[in-house]
């Protein structure tokens, strides 16, 4: 059985410019030590997925529709907010996005390491201080003991992103979601962070959701990748499979954008336009309009495509544009 089962999830926003459609009848399951991908460009829903099975959407304006997030029996998106924050930074742990900007910049190091240990475990003074200390000295920070008491400002971006890691994981959590953990960060420090967190996560045997927009990560990182676009996942499938067989236009095309991945001196590969407005989703396929990769006069215009399973574990939305090779959109 799947330690996070999450089945139709649907999170809108009621804005005075009408009603978003963030995330639409998103469906996955995270096995028990496993590490999944969420990819997509900026918009896609991927951070509101995540923030949806935590309860962390602003209400209002935000909304959880529908669907169920089962997690060891409970259903995450209908406890209550007391069961919620026993969950909560416990057995679901969260590293956000900015490090510059999640850690109080007014506290201590050592004040937002052990309010984790305090909420939930109890543990308080000297031996809440000791765990802290050791937390960071397990995320690789050099004379722990002494920068336990410095201020956020006084670390570098990747020496506090390796505070945030400490601090998502000193309650030992079942599973950690990282939401785009290498943002703004050096290449060297990106590998040196997602290393970090695949030895803490062998260690504690911790079952990781990875949010990142970079193809990059994913092949380093992921066991299963999702592919979201304008709210919904487009194509669901192991790394591997992914990487050697995409289906949909859509991951073809973050694919092709890998500027590793051009022919050497080639002009290299854009996704012309933008993503739809999600405040007035189209009745169709939404990529249809950026389809470059596939056929896009074949793309479904009366519906949305429904996501299928191609092949065991492969599921992709059922478009026959996007599903169309270069060379049949060629033909056509």
């Amino acid at each position: 059985m799947a330690q996070l089962e999450v089945k139709d999830l649907t999170t809108r926003f009621h804005t005075r410019n009408g009603i978003v459609h963030a995330v639409e009848k998103v469906s996955f399951s995270l096995e028990k030590g496993q590490t999944m991908g969420i990819v997509g460009e900026s918009g896609s829903g991927k951070s509101v997925t995540c923030y949806s099975l935590l309860n962390l959407i602003p209400k209002p304006p935000g909304k959880i529709h529908s669907g169920t997030a089962f997690f060891d029996g409970t259903d995450l998106l209908a406890c209550s907010e007391k069961k919620m924050r026993s969950i909560r930074g416990k057995r679901i742990s969260m590293i956000f996005q900015d490090p510059m900007t999640s850690l109080n910049p007014y506290l201590k190091i050592a004040d937002q390491l052990t309010e984790p240990l305090e909420l939930h475990e109890g543990i308080k003074g000297k031996e809440a201080l000791k765990r802290a200390i050791t937390a960071l000295e397990e995320v690789g920070i050099p004379d722990a003991h002494k920068r336990i008491n410095s201020y956020p400002h006084e670390f570098s971006g990747g020496m506090r992103q390796r505070v945030m890691i400490a601090m998502a994981l000193i309650t030992r959590p079942e599973v950690l979601i990282a939401d785009e953990p290498t943002t703004a960060l050096d290449v060297t420090v990106q590998k040196q962070v997602l290393d970090l967190i695949k030895d803490r996560q062998k260690e504690l045997g911790t079952s990781v959701i990875l949010i990142t927009h970079d193809l990059g990560v994913v092949s380093q990182a992921c066991d299963t990748v999702n592919v979201m676009y304008a709210g919904r996942i487009v194509e669901s499938a192991t790394a591997s499979t992914l990487f050697s067989s995409p289906k949909h236009a859509y991951t073809r095309a973050l694919l092709k954008s890998i500027p590793a991945l051009q022919p050497k001196g080639e002009v290299l590969y854009t996704i012309p336009g933008i993503p739809p407005d999600l405040s007035t989703p189209p009745n169709s396929c939404s990529f249809r309009p950026r389809n470059t990769l596939g056929a896009a006069e074949l793309c479904l215009t009366d519906r949305a495509p429904e996501l299928a399973e191609l092949e065991p574990g492969h599921f992709v939305q059922q478009c026959p544009g996007c599903l169309a090779s270069e060379r049949l959109a060629v033909e056509a």
